[in-house]
């Protein structure tokens, strides 16, 4: 069969298989022996959307599920799980898209799960904690009872028949449906205590979403007294009233991950979320990191002007936004000074967590990480797996990562 290129390019290939698509990505991995360093990918994601048939009977409110289910039947997702414009499926020179369905897996196992160690296992990755891609965009849906339904679907699928086929490999911060405060806290409630469910996330793709709001105070604390985490994962909405006159994707697509998150990240500063809930661990995801010194210092120099409007601070934003942590994905890396400069900014050693986004067409490797010649090597191991691994409560697969996590304080010795 062939593979169409963005270019109208044919590439003929046997058979569509991701373990040969990372051939390069396995001889990197072998190359810096990847094997004794413990590498946790905190953004990976699956096709939730091939699933839906699975999911849907997940759903308790009877109504919305006959009607997401008649959708369904009919071939129409619009009514399921909104969608945004753009070109995400025509990124650049990738080919592996249009055919990605046709790869071939075995009948009596999860799919998703076996592509999972396909890719995890070509990069050396030990660990990954998995997302959906289309319900990024959940946030968007007009009606609050069926993000719901489709949260809590989507949570039960994920962590009764996907998670407990991984061999303890993959893991997840299961999406909320922040439209509904009390739906939120339920289902940390139901979820918060499964196997693989490290903590929640929130897609940050949403405009009129107030992280302050009182009525979110009982999900933060809840989720802060399991010991989980909580994440704030961007993308793109290009059509947002913000972005109305780009009139290019790359436009909509560069400011959007950064603006989205760039938004809450303010509002959980500005509104001391971070003296209410100490403990509580916020993850800031896919959005890159050059848009974090620049708030951090627009906020520092307006708090300074203006500390009267944030009564409940006791120190700078700045210091509020090296508490938290960052995904590196996708990774700024043109101008290295600029990159080195941020990685003291944000604490990176102790705060900064490896991500892939694969399989996404702009994914970045382990060696990202490892190849930067500013990073010494015990914030290697712990970008690359080790602040995770303590994060997530993740054991080491072999003795050589049990001596790295030993090494660099992120394993007690036993």
């Amino acid at each position: 069969m062939d593979l169409i290129s963005d270019r109208g390019r044919r590439v003929s290939v046997e058979e569509l298989n991701t373990s040969k698509l990372l051939a390069h990505a396995a001889k990197q991995a072998r190359d810096r022996k990847f094997e004794d360093v413990m590498i946790v990918d905190c953004d990976a994601h699956h096709y939730e959307n091939e699933h839906m048939s699975e999911i849907l009977p997940f759903m308790e409110n009877e109504v919305f599920k006959q009607l997401a289910m008649a959708a369904g039947a009919k071939g129409s997702r619009g009514s399921v799980a909104p969608g945004t414009f753009g070109y995400q499926d025509m990124g650049g020179r990738v080919t592996r898209y249009p055919l990605r369905a046709s790869e071939k897996t075995e009948n009596n196992r999860v799919r998703d799960v076996q592509l999972g160690e396909r890719w995890m296992d070509a990069m050396g990755v030990d660990y990954s904690c998995l997302f959906p891609t289309g319900m990024l965009n959940i946030g968007l849906h007009p009606q609050k009872e069926m993000e719901f339904e489709l949260c809590w679907a989507y949570a039960r699928w994920v962590t009764e028949k996907v998670i407990p086929e991984s061999g303890g490999r993959l893991y997840t911060m299961l999406c909320l449906p922040f439209s509904d405060p009390e739906g939120c806290l339920r289902m940390v409630e139901t979820f918060g205590d499964r196997k693989g469910v490290g903590g929640f996330m929130i897609t940050t793709v949403r405009e009129r979403m107030a992280v302050y709001d009182n009525a979110y105070m009982k999900l933060y604390r809840a989720i802060e007294e399991r010991g989980l985490a909580l994440s704030f994962h961007s993308g793109p909405n290009w059509g947002s009233q913000t972005f109305q006159s780009c009139n290019r994707f790359i436009s909509a697509h560069a400011l959007g991950f950064s603006w989205f998150n760039i938004l809450h990240c303010t509002n959980w500063v500005v509104n001391g979320m971070g003296e209410r809930f100490p403990k509580l661990p916020v993850i800031w995801i896919e959005a890159g990191l050059a848009w974090i010194p620049f708030l951090m210092q627009k906020l520092d120099h307006e708090y300074l002007l203006r500390p009267s409007e944030c009564p409940i601070l006791k120190k700078k934003p700045s210091d509020y936004m090296r508490d938290m942590f960052y995904s590196s994905q996708p990774m700024e890396i043109q101008d290295m000074g600029a990159l080195e400069t941020t990685f003291r900014m944000i604490n990176a050693e102790t705060q900064l967590l490896y991500a892939s986004d694969y399989p996404h067409w702009d994914f970045d490797l382990p060696s990202t990480i490892w190849d930067l010649p500013f990073v010494s090597e015990k914030a290697k191991h712990n970008i690359l797996g080790g602040t995770a691994a303590r994060l997530f409560k993740l054991p080491p697969r072999n003795d050589g990562q049990k001596q790295n996590l030993i090494k660099f304080g992120n394993l007690k010795a036993a």
